[in-house]
């Protein structure tokens, strides 16, 4: 502690600012130490190895300082911010997929009812001629 005596001394709210100020710095480049990671105060106390409440209550400035470098990164750590990016762009291209799917399913509904209906033209037919039909019926049921 800071003593009249000796005033180069570090005071523990000093360690905690450094530690603080440090894991800042380690959750924004997307390298922690001591937590998940995320960019929340919680995590920010759990990577400076402080209580929450001392972030919250005697390091205002620190806590607002991360909250707006935080909304800088849009709450991403630089670090991961590629990764970010390449999963919104994985995203487009699923949400693609599932609307050609769709899409490609309404065409074979429609291409089972025209094969529906021509089978039954084609029974229609056979049934009212004496000939034997070249066509074969598929079986029903798939096992």
């Amino acid at each position: 502690m800071t003593t009249p005596e000796n005033p180069t001394m570090a005071t523990d709210r000093d360690v905690e600012r450094d530690a603080i100020t440090a894991a800042i710095q380690r959750l924004l480049d997307g390298r922690p130490t001591r937590s998940t990671g995320a960019l929340t105060t919680l995590q920010l106390a759990a990577e400076a190895g402080v209580k929450r409440w001392v972030l919250t209550h005697k390091h205002v400035d620190l806590k607002e300082e991360f909250a707006r470098r935080k909304s800088e990164a849009n709450g991403i750590p630089p670090a991961f911010q590629h990764l970010h990016a390449r999963a919104v762009d994985a995203e487009a291209v699923a949400r693609a997929l599932r609307e050609d799917n769709g899409r490609l399913r309404e065409h074979v509904a429609v291409y089972a009812q025209v094969i529906h209906e021509l089978r039954t033209e084609l029974d229609r037919r056979t049934d009212n001629s004496t000939q034997r039909s070249p066509v074969r019926s598929l079986p029903t049921s798939i096992i």
